[in-house]
């Protein structure tokens, strides 16, 4: 078999156009996810026992089964249960974000814990209200604290961001798909893809090496 990358060249836009919509995609799943989790964190360190509940019920769930199904189930059985429609770009976003609220709940969670219990105290001694405390003191240390976890859930969420060309969201691998199935070049076509998701997520990951690095440093950890 004789391969000719030089094929791809036609299809050019099609696969920036795919790219855009991936990286559109992610960014948004991103912002909503890690809001999501900040909350969901509080929510699992909080005193209230029922928030508790229905927080870890919530993170078990989205991290004990797997994102195809989920997105499944909300492209085809949540419209049922609503009797609504939802476009493939809402059901991927609502499925990839529920998912990346869980993970990253998980990592403020573990952040929140380390601060500690004194910090608190001042902040009742001062007599702040809670949402100062929250936005002021807790938040800004909790993210700190959680910045190189949530950098590799954000490179693990592109990655899995992949898998809403199941449902026909026009992201790069549905795209790769549809040229590879049109051209009968699945070799070059895909390779190409699995190239573009490198070339972004790896250096990510690297700088994500680095920036914990020196987060710890700064910690003094």
């Amino acid at each position: 078999m004789t391969l000719d990358f030089s094929i791809l060249l036609r299809f050019e836009h099609a696969l920036l156009l795919g790219l855009w919509m991936t990286i559109k995609l992610t960014v948004i799943c991103i912002v909503l996810g890690c809001s999501l989790g900040f909350l969901v964190g509080l929510a699992r360190t909080s005193r209230n026992v029922a928030l508790r509940a229905v927080s870890s019920i919530y993170v078990e769930f989205f991290r004990g089964t797997p994102v195809l199904i989920q997105l499944f189930w909300i492209f085809f059985c949540l419209p049922l249960l609503l009797g609504v429609e939802l476009s493939n770009l809402t059901s991927g976003i609502i499925a990839l974000t529920l998912y990346m609220g869980a993970i990253t709940s998980e990592t403020f969670r573990a952040s929140l814990n380390s601060i500690g219990p004194e910090q608190l105290d001042a902040c009742v001694a001062l007599g702040l209200p809670r949402n100062i405390q929250i936005i002021n003191v807790v938040l800004p240390q909790a993210v700190l604290r959680a910045i190189p976890t949530l950098l590799s859930n954000c490179v693990s969420l592109f990655k899995e961001s992949a898998l809403v060309s199941a449902v026909g969201m026009a992201d790069l691998m549905f795209v790769g798909q549809n040229i590879s199935n049109n051209t009968a070049r699945p070799v070059e076509v895909l390779t190409v893809v699995a190239l573009i998701y490198f070339v972004i997520a790896f250096p990510l990951t690297r700088a994500v090496s680095l920036i914990e690095a020196r987060i710890l440093k700064k910690l003094a950890i």
